[in-house]
């Protein structure tokens, strides 16, 4: 199935040109090209052009020159079609520490981390965020190899970290997660709540995929495990990455078992807290005060895709 919905973070204007990750000398040539782009990164946040809150945000990205030595470097890709940069021009993520960091932006309020505010990057932008954060967020959670426990080095231009004992490699993980808009008999959607959430802060169901474990059987045990909801006919969306820390999103929509169309909403009492049946009508009267899913998520685009339209909600109303 083509993917149905437009989300941010499926998008991608790089060529991630896996080829180059083995050639001796890369960093240097690539420092050498005056057409070579770097995005530096700091305990998970880059640097904007403009205030986070700008309705077009886009990622600050240096030359070599304007930059100090990084704790280590990725190449990314080749970019293609991105708005700012010529076709080819290659893009580096340069990772540091707090002290390099200040020697790029001494205000520490600069570095932002776009859960929230990121939806309106241009698709390059968001391509490479969601790269750069996943990568960033597997090399420091990666740093020992598994089977012996020794400090694992990075190679292959930062794809791949490599046991010095045993030449054991490792490799960027990506975790799948399937993302659920449940509709009933009376076409409402089911949202619900975490417990650490605001009152009025609602979304989607989630959860990740267990090993040895299918996609629609994922969405089929997620959602009973969440809700005490039976669903069936699970239909695939669209995906998009979610690089906090790494895992893909698979969006899928499901409609509640008739035969199990009477049981009672379940909260988890863990993850979920309380459950809530949303019509289109209550989620557009309601709007003001709900608390939303961001633009960024695909959540946001799952409940946008039910009910037929945009909604302005509280999410976006306390961000101006």
């Amino acid at each position: 199935m083509t993917e149905a919905l437009d989300l941010p973070l499926a998008r991608s204007a790089v060529n991630r040109d896996y080829l180059s990750r083995t050639k001796s000398g890369l960093f240097e040539e690539l420092a050498n090209n005056s057409s070579t782009k770097y995005l530096p990164i700091f305990d998970g946040k880059v640097l904007l052009n403009g205030p986070a809150d700008h309705p077009s945000p886009e990622l600050k990205l240096f030359s070599a020159a304007e930059l100090p030595a990084p704790l280590y470097s990725v190449y990314l890709g080749a970019a293609e079609g991105a708005h700012h940069l010529e076709d080819g021009s290659a893009i580096v993520l340069n990772v540091y520490e707090k002290d390099q960091a200040e020697l790029i932006q001494s205000n520490p309020d600069a570095w932002q981390v776009l859960r929230r505010t990121g939806g309106g990057l241009s698709p390059f932008d968001a391509g490479i965020y969601a790269q750069s954060l996943a990568l960033f967020n597997w090399h420091t959670t990666h740093g020992f190899c598994p089977k012996c426990g020794a400090a694992t080095e990075i190679t292959q231009a930062g794809w791949v970290r490599i046991c010095p004992n045993d030449s054991h490699e490792i490799y960027p993980r990506t975790d799948p997660a399937i993302i659920v808009s449940v509709i009933d008999q009376q076409d409402r959607i089911l949202l619900g709540s975490q417990g650490i959430w605001e009152d009025n802060r609602w979304s989607v169901l989630a959860g990740f995929v267990e090993p040895g474990e299918s996609l629609n059987a994922a969405v089929i045990r997620e959602i009973y495990e969440e809700a005490g909801v039976k669903v069936i006919d699970p239909v695939y969306l669209a995906s998009q990455s979610w690089p906090f820390p790494y895992s893909l999103m698979l969006g899928f929509t499901a409609k509640v078992d008739p035969n199990h169309a009477k049981n009672e909403l379940v909260p988890d009492g863990e993850e979920i807290e309380k459950l809530r049946w949303f019509s289109r009508a209550e989620i557009l009267a309601e709007a003001k005060d709900l608390l939303l899913p961001g633009r960024m998520t695909i959540s946001r685009a799952l409940i946008e895709n039910w009910l037929g339209e945009t909604v302005i909600s509280a999410t976006e109303l306390n961000s101006k």
